[in-house]
């Protein structure tokens, strides 16, 4: 049987940035229905490090950093080696500090403590839950008695009147059968990525057959699938790119872990350095995957293990040896003879990098910060000596549908289709050719409030 519903806003999955844009439309007095897939909500957002990009915040404050609107685009643009969408990314700046706010007010908690990571000049890492995270907003959109979540419903076509006509609804498969579901003021995809499907992995990122893939189960592209059938067109496809950090064999730990960031350096089996260890983690998985067995080690010694922290997740050092993730032994040679690398080799590239940091100048890749442009350069001379395997992981496809700077999906001729709007990890044009840490959390729920905005504005 094929039933009928009727809404306002559509919006199709159940991810953080799904729920935000759900919320925000609630919030403005339209009706919502949202549409998961999956038989639980959060998706790859509810598998991430929590980790979002804000500048400004009081946290910063109380913690003596200065950051700006004006710095975080700058990074943003410089990190995404300006193949970004600068307008897009305007839109990400003008409106991050006003949605941290927004979150603090739903009940959203954040740790007090503030990191520096990839792609950022001074520390804005502002952790949270992400799970609790995403369960708290569609708390929230239940509570407002405005939306309606539909789980183990998945959305196949999107409909209209006619080829010029604007967006008005989607068919969907439910668990009751098929169902049409009429949005009065348009459909916005906030649906995902694709990395559980490897044929189109395949077709843009060929080199990343061999990549460990983390994300939701539900991420095959049905998003992308939908609004490529009416001519949407695609940016940034080129640039799916793993993250470094991943253990290769380890399936408790969603997310890597970034020793390197804190002063540790990456070496390949051979025992040598194989990159400058400061720039994006999406950069340091591309070099990592042409390393032979596509494998490193982060080595590092007892300072830097110490300046870890177990609130952030991809600091959380402690645990990771505790789960028996992180290789430790007194002295160097020791260490070599655990992870199976030539001891002379490791020794003279320890040895080397140290004189380095002696120098301030890294002669051989470059290497001026710890990340990005923070953090003084650190020697590695005081045992115990510490090295975690390492690969890259796909958690994110970082690319997707092309949208305008107020996130109306566009098709192949740069126009704008009608009742079309997008959110998250389907959509392309934000990151470019590489990623800040907090940028993809980060855009969904200040992107997703942004989208539904405009959704609401538009048929207003």
């Amino acid at each position: 049987m094929n039933a009928t519903m009727h809404t306002e806003l559509l919006v199709i999955g159940g991810g953080l940035a799904g729920f935000a844009a759900a919320l925000q439309a609630a919030e403005a007095g339209a009706d919502v229905i949202l549409l998961e897939k999956m038989p639980a909500t959060g998706g790859s957002s509810a598998m991430s490090g929590g980790c979002l990009a804000f500048a400004g915040t009081d946290l910063q404050a109380a913690e003596g950093i200065s950051d700006s609107a004006e710095l975080l685009k700058q990074d943003l643009l410089e990190v995404g080696q300006h193949e970004n969408d600068p307008e897009l990314v305007q839109t990400y700046v003008d409106n991050q500090l006003e949605t941290y706010e927004w979150l603090k007010k739903q009940g959203v908690a954040f740790s007090p403590i503030i990191e520096a990571s990839s792609g950022q000049s001074v520390p804005r890492v502002h952790t949270v839950d992400p799970a609790d995270t995403v369960r708290l907003l569609q708390t929230r959109c239940r509570e407002s008695g405005k939306v309606r979540v539909l789980t183990n419903t998945r959305a196949l076509r999107l409909l209209r009147d006619g080829d010029a006509a604007p967006i008005n609804g989607a068919t969907a498969s439910g668990p009751d059968g098929e169902i049409t579901i009429n949005a009065s003021r348009g459909v916005l995809l906030a649906s995902g990525g694709f990395g559980r499907n490897a044929q189109l992995v395949h077709q843009f990122a060929p080199h990343y057959d061999n990549a460990v893939f983390v994300c939701g189960d539900g991420n095959v592209g049905d998003g992308l699938a939908m609004a490529r059938k009416l001519g949407a067109d695609v940016r940034d496809m080129i640039y799916i790119k793993g993250t470094y950090g991943k253990h290769p064999v380890d399936t408790t730990n969603h997310h890597s872990c970034l020793a390197v960031y804190k002063g540790a350096i990456a070496v390949n089996e051979d025992g040598k350095r194989f990159v400058d260890e400061s720039i994006s983690y999406k950069l340091l998985g591309d070099a990592v995957m042409a390393q032979p067995w596509h494998t490193s080690f982060q080595i590092f010694d007892q300072p830097i293990f110490e300046s870890g922290d177990d609130r952030v997740r991809i600091l959380d050092f402690e645990r990771r040896l505790e789960e028996g993730l992180i290789i430790k032994a007194e002295t160097l040679e020791g260490l070599a003879q655990k992870i199976e690398v030539p001891y002379d080799t490791l020794k003279a590239t320890v040895d080397r990098y140290n004189r380095f940091c002696d120098n301030g100048n890294d002669e051989e890749f470059g290497r001026k910060k710890l990340v990005h442009n923070h953090g003084e350069l650190r020697r590695i001379d005081t045992g115990p000596f510490y090295a975690y395997p390492s690969t890259a992981a796909v958690f994110g496809t970082y690319c997707g549908l092309r949208v305008s700077p107020t996130l109306q999906i566009l098709d192949v001729y740069g126009d704008a289709i009608p009742g079309l709007y997008g959110a998250g990890e389907v959509i392309g044009g934000f990151h470019g050719g590489a990623y800040m840490t907090g940028s993809a959390l980060g855009k969904a729920v200040v992107l997703g409030r942004v989208a539904a905005r405009t959704a609401l504005a538009a048929a207003a």
